[in-house]
């Protein structure tokens, strides 16, 4: 008779028994590491509004220095324009220094660093630190809303305007020079006119 086979005997784990005090240690533990997670989140809060505080002292900063740079470079670009501008066939006897225009009914709204002008023509110019195309465009805008606030009030004078920066580079330049600007820059310790190459744009 052949031998018997006996069943293999199945190991049977227990499952470990959870007790009260394992229950009371996994809601500690869960609480700790809730604390940490609101200490880390409030530190990262704080670290946050201490890099938007920095950021904005930057920004007020680089901000002054602009300013005081756009000053400068006003200042020592814009004396003498009047008699440059001979060069071209202009005569202008007066030249106003930060020219503001308000109209609240017509929603004209603008600021001109120089204005030269005589009884027929008018150059509008805008001064800057280093020439950006942007700087182009938004000198189109502001020669648009001079010729609706003069045709407002019945002034039919002819409207130039001049782009003068510090910093002029060749692209800008020729951009301004291409949407009738002058362009005025440094010429050692002196300004150089540039006349458009085209007719001045005339507003």
């Amino acid at each position: 008779m052949p031998p018997v086979k006996t069943a293999a005997k199945k190991t049977v784990k227990t499952a470990k028994k959870v007790t009260l005090d394992d229950v009371w240690a996994t809601i500690d533990e869960i609480g700790k590491a809730h604390k940490e997670t609101e200490v880390g989140l409030r530190e990262l809060q704080q670290a946050h509004k201490e890099t938007e505080k920095a950021l904005k002292e930057t920004q007020r900063i680089v901000g002054d220095l602009g300013n005081k740079f756009g000053d400068e470079a006003e200042y020592t670009m814009l004396p003498g324009l009047p008699e440059k501008f001979k060069q071209f066939g202009f005569d202008f006897g007066v030249i106003n220094r930060n020219r503001k225009i308000n109209n609240a009914k017509h929603d004209i709204h603008a600021e001109i660093d120089a204005f030269l002008e005589n009884g027929t023509q008018a150059m509008a110019v805008e001064v800057k630190a280093k020439l950006q195309n942007s700087d182009v465009d938004d000198h189109i805008k502001r020669m648009e809303k001079l010729r609706k606030y003069a045709d407002i009030f019945g002034d039919k004078r002819e409207l130039f305007g001049a782009l003068a920066a510090v910093v002029v580079d060749e692209k800008s330049k020729k951009y301004a020079l291409k949407n009738g600007f002058y362009v005025i820059e440094p010429s050692g310790e002196d300004v150089n006119i540039i006349k458009p190459g085209s007719d001045p744009g005339v507003w």
